[in-house]
């Protein structure tokens, strides 16, 4: 079995956090427009909680075996953004965000389509579930790239969200 922190695509690998990623975390999370979809009032992270996030992801990793990592660039090592799986209301739910200078460039869906086929190889769920703002066209776009279906909308951290799921095939 691969462990999540080893998932590599063919540009990107998934790391597991190390205390030098903190700054490369609340910089990405310290960025307006990358926080106007993630809090109600546009707060940005400060240091503390880039490291209380951290935190938090390494303990749903050894509790539940999924969690979010850093998102590495495979030629360089450059901190692209996170990505993993978390628990949500009992159910593994998909996630990633991306620094903003690497939009646009596929990273997104790459990592995506990764964590998707890692899931269905490693875990014994039989679907996921994923979830973006409902303005957030790009990250929307993403989740129906790599094969999720719509399901209802929602409110998450007091914002309206599209919520997706994704099951298993009979192949899978």
């Amino acid at each position: 079995m691969i462990p999540l922190h080893a998932l590599e695509t063919d540009r990107l690998r998934l790391v597991p956090w190390r205390d030098d990623l903190v700054d490369a975390l609340w910089t990405m999370h310290a960025n307006p427009a990358v926080a106007r979809y993630i809090d109600a009032q546009g707060r940005v992270y400060d240091r503390a909680k880039a490291a209380d996030r951290i935190a938090g992801w390494r303990l749903e990793y050894a509790e539940h075996g999924i969690g979010k990592f850093a998102i590495e660039r495979k030629t360089d090592g450059a901190f692209i953004g996170r990505a993993g799986f978390s628990p949500f209301e009992g159910e593994p739910e998909i996630g990633y965000s991306l620094a903003e200078e690497h939009w646009g460039q596929g990273y997104a869906s790459e990592i995506a389509s990764g964590l998707r086929d890692w899931f269905f190889a490693h875990r014994p769920e039989d679907h996921f579930i994923g979830f973006a703002h409902t303005d957030n066209a790009a990250s929307r776009r993403v989740l129906e790239k790599i094969g999720m279906i719509e399901t209802h909308q929602g409110n998450v951290a007091d914002m309206p969200h599209q919520f997706y799921i994704l099951r298993r095939g009979p192949s899978a």
